[in-house]
């Protein structure tokens, strides 16, 4: 028995190891050297070699070729690997080499472009979660590029559930023309529930003919069940655009929110209509830039957490140069609205171009921090197709924390109960012993700070420029009139609520006829409704 048990296993090693000398036998050096010759024919034919190789050379041959990396020296094609160690390009064995004498090959453009595509299959297999997430899906919308047995060998090691269940939706695609009716059948069900976008074009396409007026899917009986897996597909894709919308939404009204808070407690406040706060979101996201410059210049070690320190200095810088406004400018003009607002036009001129002399007219690139770059695919099952990213979820939870500090500030605080007293009846405040007009000062300086966060914000998601301020400041007062003047509750709500209705709105009219779209809405509500969806209680709104 011990006898049989020994021949079994060793019969099965030397099995294995023939094997995989055959497979390794495929692809030889002579056929590599190839690329290293005039013939840009043979180079083709000996991409095509490579491509037929098994999967562990093949990957190998062309990651170093997409990197530069291959080598001719001694008759023999090297490989480098990331830790300086040349190889054997076949093998993979460890190989010493006179650096002196390595000879890189000659590629043309239509070569590099076919190592492009062989590479793009061969991602399949990489180590890192994201590039075989991005190999999946680019590959469903292409599967010429595919080899079917490839796919078939990455579902084997492919650990992870869901991208697992994309390469059995992607053997599916590839399969199907050659599978009998029942198996057919089971495929489309299968498709009908996949996360893959590359599925609906599939589908789509069987349903169509080809030049000679047939359908593709010569079984007209199998029609009804791709329209079904087709209306079911569909119908998930619809659900995940409405989330995507929404939380896009979510995200541009955390921006408004914060540029609209502000100017809610400021107009609010002294009635001020400061066409400057704006460029207070600009400030803050200067701000931001020369932080992260300093980090970069300086910590380069801690310049994941450069946004930590960006973000006080937002605020400060903001809330500094709205003291200093209100200060020079707007307390010589208090109960003068249009004098107010053509002064405050004329300071957001100025400090756009005191930005454009400082740091130029171009747009400055501000970096996410590692932790905030990226994005996740939740429930893709439920929602195929579906993207978070991570800076405007981070955004999102950065702006509701804002609002609440906010309300701490405005509720529970000296300084936000005399806020509030001044808001309602600036008289009787006065009276009663509240300096108001240190109250005005205190309060346009921290309104000014809470939109120097916002821009901080902003600068993780889109162009630091000097006209930064200016795509902001319609919507914000839009946001603080639909409101309410002063009201934090109806500050929120208008931010977010034109948030969202912008994002759902511009893929079917555009984001021009949008905005006037938004404007009409807004006037029609104010005409019946002046005050606002909440309205200013208190003298100062009874009078």
């Amino acid at each position: 028995m011990k006898t049989l048990l020994i021949k079994f296993l060793f019969g099965s090693l030397l099995s294995s190891v023939l094997s995989t000398s055959v497979l390794a036998a495929t692809l030889s050096q002579t056929d590599l050297k190839d690329l290293f010759g005039e013939d840009f024919s043979l180079k083709q034919t000996t991409i095509a070699k490579i491509v037929e190789a098994p999967p562990e050379i093949a990957s190998n041959i062309f990651f170093a070729l997409q990197d530069e990396n291959v080598f001719f020296t001694s008759n023999r094609i090297v490989v480098l690997k990331t830790n300086n160690i040349y190889v054997d390009a076949i093998t993979s064995e460890p190989v010493k080499v006179d650096e002196a004498t390595l000879e890189s090959p000659t590629l043309n453009n239509i070569i590099r472009s076919d190592i492009e595509s062989a590479v793009s299959q061969y991602k399949l297999l990489s180590k890192d979660i994201n590039i075989r997430a991005q190999a999946i899906s680019t590959l469903s919308d292409d599967l010429s590029q595919i080899k079917p047995e490839l796919v078939k060998k990455a579902f084997e090691i492919e650990t992870n559930a869901h991208l697992k269940k994309q390469l059995e939706s992607l053997d599916a695609m590839l399969s199907y023309p050659s599978a009998d009716r029942p198996t057919k059948i089971k495929m489309l069900q299968l498709l009908s529930g996949s996360s893959l976008l590359g599925a609906q074009n599939f589908l789509t396409n069987l349903l169509k003919k080809d030049d000679a007026g047939n359908f593709i899917e010569k079984d007209l009986t199998l029609q009804p069940a791709i329209e079904k897996a087709l209306d079911e597909f569909k119908s998930r894709r619809l659900r995940a655009e409405v989330v995507s919308n929404l939380f896009t939404g979510l995200s541009l009204g955390s921006i408004l929110l914060l540029a609209a808070l502000g100017l809610a407690i400021t107009y609010g406040l002294i009635g001020v209509i400061n066409m400057a706060h704006g460029e207070f979101l600009m400030v803050g996201a200067y701000t931001t830039f020369v932080v992260q410059t300093i980090f970069r210049s300086y910590f380069l070690q801690y310049q994941d957490y450069y946004l930590i320190f960006a973000i006080p200095a937002s605020f400060t810088s903001a809330a500094v140069f709205g003291l200093i406004l209100e200060f020079l400018v707007l307390r010589h003009l208090y109960g003068r609205p249009l004098e107010t607002l053509l002064a405050t036009f004329g300071v957001s001129l100025l400090m756009m171009q005191a930005v454009r002399v400082v740091f130029g007219a171009q747009n400055v690139e501000v970096g996410n921090p590692t932790w905030m770059s990226g994005s996740f695919a939740p429930l893709q099952d439920f929602f195929p197709g579906l993207l978070i990213p991570y800076n405007r979820l981070i955004i999102f939870f950065f702006a509701v924390a804002i609002v609440f500090m906010t309300w701490l500030v405005l509720n529970k605080t000296r300084m936000g109960l005399f806020v509030r007293a001044v808001t309602q009846n600036r008289t009787m405040a006065s009276c009663v012993g509240v300096k108001t007009r240190k109250i005005d000062s205190y309060a346009f300086a921290f309104g000014a700070g809470i939109a120097g966060l916002g821009g901080c914000a902003l600068s993780q998601i889109g162009n630091v420029g000097p006209d930064l301020g200016q795509s902001y400041i319609i919507d914000s007062f839009m946001a603080v009139v639909l409101g309410g003047v002063g009201q934090l509750a109806g500050t929120i709500i208008g931010s977010f609520g034109l948030g969202i209705l912008s994002k759902f709105s511009e893929p079917f009219i555009g984001a021009v006829l949008t905005k006037i779209g938004l404007l009409v809405v807004i006037i029609l509500f104010i005409q019946k409704r002046p005050q606002g969806i909440f309205a200013l209680k208190g003298r100062s709104a009874e009078s």
